[in-house]
């Protein structure tokens, strides 16, 4: 019997059978994980709310050929029913699973910066000491350019030449100059590429301080930019509410 020990975000969880659960883990050393929990849709079951997505936990787990199995839970971030509880939370926060399913792709292939990263940004989501969509932006942007996506919102995406510059080319990467600005490009507002640069940077200050309107137009580039990496539309960003300003205590 190989057993083995790992921290573990659950990105998903299915029904199966009459009473287990097949759980989609994000696990801090061996990526991406798929498992059966057995029996854990029973109330009596010790740690089955313990394998509910948005939980960060410290999980063991049975190698199996094409499924592993859980055979101990414990809870290292129980951000589960703080999330759930709060509709803009938890659309944040579905768009943010499914975005890191998505961008580890391969199952068992270490993706330990992808795991601290959504770690972190569930955590911030839980503690609301931001505003979910800021959160999930910043979030978004991260984990893309961790995945090798890296925008740019300074200098030209294309010949490197510094900016500001005063237009944006989802294909291109970002900010472009006005020599390499393709047709169909937008053109923010300075404030918001200001956003944008803050919030992959993880300057708080700056993007706390932002405005309404400076946020949802972010907030549709980093969409559209996202989702043109990934190559398809992310079915729960359809669920958040773009106007979200809250920063609650």
């Amino acid at each position: 019997m190989v057993l083995y020990r790992d921290d573990a975000i659950v990105l998903r969880a299915q029904k199966l059978g009459e009473a287990d659960r097949i759980v989609t883990l994000l696990t801090r050393e061996h990526g991406k994980v798929r498992a059966v929990g057995k029996g854990v849709r029973r109330t009596s079951s010790r740690f089955g709310a313990r394998l509910e997505p948005f939980m960060v936990v410290d999980v063991q787990l049975h190698a199996g050929r094409s499924l592993d199995t859980v055979t101990q839970v414990e809870t290292i971030g129980p951000y589960a029913r703080r999330v759930c509880e709060d509709y803009a939370l938890y659309t944040a926060g579905t768009v943010m699973l499914e975005t890191a399913e998505r961008l580890v792709a391969a199952e068992r292939e270490p993706a330990v910066q992808q795991y601290w990263l959504l770690a972190g940004a569930l955590r911030a989501l839980s503690e609301r000491a931001h505003a979910p969509n800021l959160v999930l932006d910043s979030y978004l942007l991260r984990a893309l350019a961790v995945a090798g996506w890296a925008p740019t919102f300074t200098d030209c995406a294309r010949c490197g030449e510094p900016g500001p510059h005063h237009a944006f080319a989802v294909a291109q990467g970002g900010a472009v100059c006005s020599r390499c600005r393709p047709p169909g490009s937008t053109a923010p507002a300075p404030e918001t590429f200001t956003l944008l640069a803050a919030l992959l940077a993880g300057e708080w200050d700056v993007a706390d301080a932002s405005d309404a309107r400076h946020r949802k137009e972010a907030s549709g580039l980093v969409a559209a930019y996202g989702q043109y990496h990934l190559e398809r539309t992310l079915r729960s960003l359809r669920m958040v509410e773009r106007d979200d300003t809250r920063a609650d205590a």
